[in-house]
């Protein structure tokens, strides 16, 4: 944190321009050092400030039913999370099962199929994972109402099913998102 310095706070003239200006890139300063230190980025308090009230707040909205501005709070939690480079991360998983749901609810049905596919390449490489499951069976049902192929998702779905233990019914991705706990 040494190399990190805030402009000194004056007497008078603190809301200049110039003033301002200083104090804005000395923070983006602070804030880009932190993020460079990884135990740092992935604490809750650091994820806390930036995401996960919007994450909760989005789930809310969206057991509630208010899907437009569940949507809104899905898509700013989904920028800034981009902007912090977690797009790895479980959060961001729980992000676009959001988005999905939110468009599909509203009737959206091509934004909806866009963030089940930009899920499944994340679980690409995962053998398994709570969402892969309720995020083939959306992307399925999706890509049949728009007329996309769904043939390689119903295959891995197959498949999931065929290794997993005996048919149990699987959540929806609904379901799974209003049960997440947010921590």
């Amino acid at each position: 944190m040494a190399g990190v310095a805030f402009p000194r706070k004056r007497l008078r003239r603190n809301f200049t321009a110039e003033t301002i200006a200083k104090r804005s890139r000395a923070f983006e300063q602070f804030l880009s050092h932190l993020h460079s230190i990884a135990e740092i980025r992935r604490s809750p308090e650091f994820l806390e400030f930036f995401f996960l009230q919007d994450l909760r707040a989005a789930q809310r909205l969206t057991c509630t039913g208010m899907y437009r501005e569940a949507l809104a709070t899905w898509a700013n939690a989904y920028r800034l999370q981009d902007r912090l480079g977690v797009c790895g991360s479980g959060h961001f998983l729980l992000t676009l099962a959001g988005l999905a749901v939110c468009h599909q609810e509203l009737d959206e049905l091509g934004e909806a199929h866009g963030c089940c596919e930009q899920a499944l390449q994340l679980l690409e490489a995962q053998g398994s994972h709570p969402l892969l499951g309720p995020f083939l069976q959306a992307h399925v049902h999706l890509a049949w109402k728009v007329g996309k192929d769904k043939r390689r998702s119903e295959a891995r779905l197959r498949d999931l099913r065929e290794a997993g233990p005996p048919l149990q019914p699987q959540p929806t991705l609904k379901e799974c998102l209003i049960k997440e706990p947010l921590e």
